[in-house]
C-alpha cells in the first residue's frame, strides 16, 4: 500500500520581504557607522619622571595612522587652531588646558604644527605620556 504525500509550498508575504530588507539595510548602516569611529590607534609615549596634570577642555590626539582629533572627532591640520580656539572659548589663564596625545611614534612633522595651534590660541599644553616601567 502506498501513501500519498502531500506537497506544501511555503509562501513568503511581500510585504515581510520589505520589511526584511529595511532592517537588513539598517543592521549594515550602523555596523559601517561602528566600523569607522573605532580605528584610532594610540600608544603613549613613555617617561622616566611625570607629574599629574588637571582636568582639560581640549583633547588632541595624533594616531598611528598621524590623523588629528579634537576632542574625539577628526580634523584637518589646517582646522587644528580654529577647533581649539572655539573650545578653548574666553576661559582663563589656567582653565586652558590643553591635553596632546600623540602616538609613541608619532614624527615632529605632525606634532609641531598642533604645538604651534595651541600656543597660538593662548592654550597651556599638557603632554600625555605613560610612566615608564623598569
Amino acid at each position: 500500500m502506498k501513501i500519498k504525500r502531500r506537497s506544501s509550498q511555503a509562501e513568503v508575504p511581500s510585504m515581510a520581504m520589505g520589511d526584511i530588507a529595511f532592517n537588513l539595510l539598517i543592521f549594515f548602516v550602523i555596523l559601517a557607522r561602528a566600523e569607522d569611529d573605532s580605528h584610532l590607534h594610540w600608544e603613549p609615549a613613555v617617561a622616566t619622571e611625570i607629574t599629574a596634570s588637571g582636568a582639560a577642555r581640549v583633547a588632541v590626539l595624533i594616531d598611528s595612522d598621524n590623523k588629528f582629533y579634537v576632542n574625539g572627532q577628526q580634523v584637518g591640520e589646517s582646522q587644528l587652531a580654529d577647533e581649539i580656539d572655539a573650545l578653548l572659548g574666553d576661559a582663563p589663564a589656567g582653565e586652558r588646558v590643553v591635553l596632546l596625545k600623540a602616538h609613541k611614534d608619532a614624527q615632529a612633522m605632525y606634532f609641531e604644527p598642533v604645538i604651534e595651534a595651541i600656543s597660538e590660541k593662548g592654550g597651556d599644553l599638557v603632554h600625555v605620556l605613560e610612566q615608564r616601567q623598569e
